[in-house]
């Protein structure tokens, strides 16, 4: 049987899934309700309650939104890195780099990130680029800057591959023009004096006074590329002092072939297969002591489940947050039940039920609890795109945090727990005498 349940479980989409998950948390609050509730209509009274004691209410509706907006921020924020980084990185299907460090390598291809790495020779980069199953294969050399922007090197089917087409302009054709990401703080027709190095260390004038001419602007792509100015990997190498990468008889027609020869190497290759199945053979090929090649993607998994700790701590954090406060809930509860004694013993004495009693202490307690869960909930959705926001200006990587089930899940499982133990002070208002509360 629990087989049959898991297969029809595993059978469901994950909405179906989520949908079902969310009923499941929420049911004893509805259950508790309707069994509190039935048969009376306890509106006008709570309404009165609510307005009578409208700042004890407050306080109470305040410090159960802050502990659901801490929780769901911080799960809504650590998705939006997740989902953030993973988009950045998805055009970069298969990147070659001289051995060393996976991670080392990704950041400084894929994010920019300043690296010191390796160089792939010019054997090695023929070898990659006349394989019958690359499509491209694409230098990437980086090192300089302008006004705090990387200014990298690479070819203009890389540009194309990056942006899909550009937003306006056209790519670079000589090897004094470049392309200027989305979010670059140049703009066609503007120069580019790049400066050797980048951030503190970058020096200024270190390539004379060369000069690069904007020409054209990339689509946004949600990464550090979009602040990038992308420029002839032929000129890189020659303001450095370096060959062009062709041979004697280079008739200036920038990008591939390179002759090997004249290579001087670049630290990362972008590899793209001709079909989806050769990235994985290519990768086998290419990791040969030579040069490593690896999947970004698969890279950043990695990193992300080695950082799965951070995320347990985050989720605990936010588990205990909500405990506390339902603890704390609960003592404020019992505390305020004293303060209504006197108005719910003239209730019963005047021959009000129990039960109706026990449905309008509990009602009261549980119009505080969702009201505060709900408030919360867009609370922490809006503190977690205000810090997304703060983190996207910083590393350039589109980080967006928005609603999820997980959220949902954490604030309708709160809700139900804080609803059940909202009985315990709604039951014990039933067990008091009348006559004592009457007189206080």
């Amino acid at each position: 049987m629990p087989e049959v349940l898991g297969d029809l479980w595993n059978g469901l989409s994950a909405h179906t899934q989520d949908i079902i998950l969310f009923v499941a948390l929420i049911l004893p609050t509805l259950l508790i309700g309707i069994i509190a509730l039935r048969g009376y209509a306890p509106g006008p009274l709570l309404r009165g309650l609510l307005q009578r004691h409208r700042g004890v209410s407050a306080v109470f509706v305040t410090l159960i939104a802050i502990s659901v907006a801490i929780g769901t921020g911080l799960i809504a924020q650590e998705r939006a890195l997740r989902r953030g980084t993973a988009q950045a990185a998805a055009p970069f299907d298969l990147i070659v780099a001289a051995p060393g460090s996976e991670i080392t390598a990704m950041l400084a291809a894929v994010y920019l990130q300043p690296s010191d790495v390796g160089l792939v020779d010019g054997a090695a980069f023929a070898r990659v680029a006349a394989h019958d199953n690359v499509a491209m294969a694409a230098p990437i050399a980086f090192g300089d800057s302008f006004d705090g922007a990387p200014v990298v090197g690479t070819t203009g089917e890389f540009v194309e591959h990056l942006s899909g087409g550009l937003a306006e302009g056209r790519l670079f054709r000589r090897d004094d023009e470049a392309v200027a990401g989305a979010k670059a703080s140049v703009g066609i027709g503007d120069e580019v004096h790049p400066a050797h190095g980048r951030g503190d260390t970058a020096e200024d004038g270190a390539h004379g006074d060369f000069a690069y001419t904007v020409v054209g602007t990339m689509k946004e792509t949600g990464s550090p590329w979009d602040r990038a100015i992308l420029v002839p990997v032929e000129s890189v190498w020659a303001i450095h002092g370096l060959a062009d990468g062709h041979g004697p008889d280079w008739t200036g027609q920038l990008g591939p072939p390179f002759d090997p020869e004249s290579f001087p190497g670049t630290p990362a290759i972008l590899v793209r297969a001709e079909a989806l199945w050769a990235n994985y053979a290519l990768r086998s090929e290419f990791n040969d002591g030579e040069t490593m090649a690896f999947f970004p993607g698969a890279v950043l998994a990695r990193l992300h489940s080695l950082l799965g700790d951070v995320r347990q701590v985050m989720s605990l954090l936010a588990v205990v947050t909500q405990v506390l406060v339902a603890v704390g809930v609960l003592a404020g509860l019992l505390i305020l039940t004293r303060l209504l004694s006197r108005q719910l013993a003239l209730l019963r004495a005047l021959g009000a039920p129990n039960r109706f009693v026990l449905g309008l202490v509990w009602g009261f307690a549980a119009t505080l609890i969702v009201t505060g869960a709900l408030l919360g909930l867009g609370l922490g959705v809006l503190a977690a795109e205000a810090i997304a926001r703060i983190v996207a200006a910083r590393t350039d990587i589109a980080v967006s945090a928005s609603l999820g089930w997980p959220e949902v899940h954490l604030v309708a499982g709160f809700v139900s727990i804080t609803v059940v133990l909202a009985l315990l002070p709604a039951a014990m208002t039933t067990r008091r005498g009348v006559i004592d509360d009457l007189r206080g």
